[in-house]
């Protein structure tokens, strides 16, 4: 319980503020719902059975029922194109549906305008127009609101105009056409100050002319202002100027320097505003409309040239893994089989592409790179190029939407078969394909250790060739596919600092 001195002490303290922050700050956007969009790992649809119940004999039925319907009317599958481009050695797709969904359903292809998910046209919507265009827009807006201040001048001038005629106690603020006293020997003075200063400028008055001026300006503006008194109808008042002096005398007129005359109205009225006229009047240019009436142009329809990148393993993953892939070569309409792209692809993994008379090697570098992409996407990884880090691939758990990068795999070629040392000629080739120094190790490493992903050596048994390959003949994918064993090793970057133990 608190003491009554804490109390006090409590009420008499300083009052905290507790209003509330009026300003309007911009609502963010709205995150997109990734759990939504990357629902499917893959692009492939599932048509799954009824859930079988043991205790409930009808579900036998309905199973049954449903099988029978998927062989006898079966699910359409969805097929993609692919264009196989020997320039860039990768296949494009062009189609946007497609591009959308090969990304959103297991994040394969890189769209060659953007940096990894194909956004392009997103972006220059979002970014809008030209430097000319934003100009117009920016002018646009200046024009308005020029208009709009032009607009609050005039409301104040009329509120003011409104309040002198409150104060001066008629309607309009002038009786009779002539102003009120107050504002007509305001105006006479300055009237007389300004004649004043242009005869002085004139260069021709000595100063006891000025002096004589000065009094004749004083007596004859006392006079004007008894007669406005008397009569309340202003005149100008009497001037007289040396030339009318010269000619009274009859003394030869003498040749003056020309000065500009400037004549004032003796009735000063308020300066009207009409609301129906427009406050800023059209320019004109020589061939356009005016500013009033010209019209904003429709927005050009942006057209989309960005097309998705699919790299040799992820093109020849989902025509041969998946099934749903056609690729055309570039030069044909006829789609490629499996075995054609296996061909082609292992020929273009080298630069220059190696001719067909060349015949294929176990240890061709499409052969490594697929049989370890091919790996770990069937572990459910995510794959993605890794050359931004020095590496061979990525490897993510759901995908660069949800999160980064966890492991860096660096693809290690093995000769541990016996074949590859039998010759000399073999012993001699494996050692210069296998030769690596602790260097390149020791800066990969740290790479990775910078960017906080763990390195994976991913060592791939090299089988010897098969009869068939050698030849060129068409052999079974699958069973080239299973001679290939991999084998993992994670590295991790040893500092004395941190492992003192």
């Amino acid at each position: 319980m608190a003491s009554p001195a804490t109390t006090v002490r409590n009420q008499a303290g300083p009052a905290t503020s507790t209003k509330p922050n009026t300003s309007k700050t911009k609502p963010r956007p709205r995150r997109p719902n990734y759990n939504h969009i990357h629902r499917n790992l893959l692009p492939v649809e599932v048509h799954p059975l009824p859930v079988l119940i043991p205790h409930n004999p009808l579900s036998l039925v309905a199973i049954a029922l449903s099988y029978l319907a998927q062989i006898l009317a079966p699910p359409t599958r969805p097929t993609y194109k692919g264009y196989f481009s020997s320039a860039t050695s990768s296949i494009h797709i062009t189609d946007a549906e497609t591009i959308r969904k090969l990304w959103e359903m297991g994040f394969f292809g890189r769209g060659n305008l953007s940096r990894s998910e194909p956004t392009w046209l997103e972006n220059r919507k979002k970014k809008g127009l030209t430097a000319e265009e934003n100009t117009a827009q920016r002018r646009q807006a200046r024009r308005q609101q020029k208009q709009e201040r032009a607009r609050k001048e005039q409301e104040e001038i009329e509120q003011k105009i409104a309040e002198e005629s409150q104060q001066n106690g008629t309607p309009n603020g002038h009786l009779n056409g002539v102003l009120s006293e107050n504002v007509l020997k305001t105006n006479a003075r300055d009237l007389s100050d300004i004649a004043s200063v242009l005869e002085s400028a004139s260069g021709t008055a000595t100063p006891q002319d000025e002096e004589n001026k000065e009094n004749g300006s004083l007596h004859e503006f006392h006079e004007w202002k008894k007669a406005i008194e008397a009569n309340g109808i202003p005149t100008p008042p009497p001037t007289s100027t040396s030339s009318d002096a010269s000619h009274a005398e009859g003394q030869p007129m003498k040749r003056l320097q020309r000065t500009k005359t400037v004549r004032f109205s003796p009735t000063i009225e308020a300066r009207e505003f009409d609301l129906s006229s427009p406050i800023i009047s059209p320019i004109k240019s020589p061939g356009s409309a005016p500013l009033e009436t010209a019209k904003p142009e429709e927005p050009q329809v942006q057209e989309n040239q960005e097309h998705l990148n699919l790299s040799l393993e992820e093109a020849f993953f989902l025509s041969y893994g998946l099934g749903v892939l056609d690729v055309y070569c570039d030069d044909s309409d006829a789609v490629l089989p499996p075995s054609s792209l296996l061909s082609l692809f292992r020929r273009h993994s080298y630069y220059p592409p190696r001719s067909l008379s060349v015949s294929a090697e176990p240890d061709d570098p499409f052969m490594l790179s697929y049989v370890v992409y091919h790996h770990y996407r069937s572990l459910g990884w995510v794959v993605r190029s890794g050359v931004k880090f020095s590496t061979d691939y990525l490897l993510y758990n759901r995908g660069p939407a949800f999160s980064h990068a966890e492991f860096a795999i660096v693809i290690v070629p093995s000769y541990s078969h016996p074949h590859w040392a039998d010759t000399p000629e073999h012993r001699k080739l494996v050692e210069n394909k296998t030769k690596k120094t602790w260097w390149w190790l020791h800066g990969i490493n740290r790479v990775q250790a910078q960017v906080l992903k763990q390195l994976v050596l991913c060592y791939v048994d090299i089988p010897p060739p098969l009869a068939g390959e050698e030849k060129g003949k068409d052999v079974d994918i699958g069973l080239l596919l299973s001679r290939y064993k991999i084998r993992d090793v994670n590295v991790r970057r040893w500092t004395p600092n941190r492992s003192r133990d």
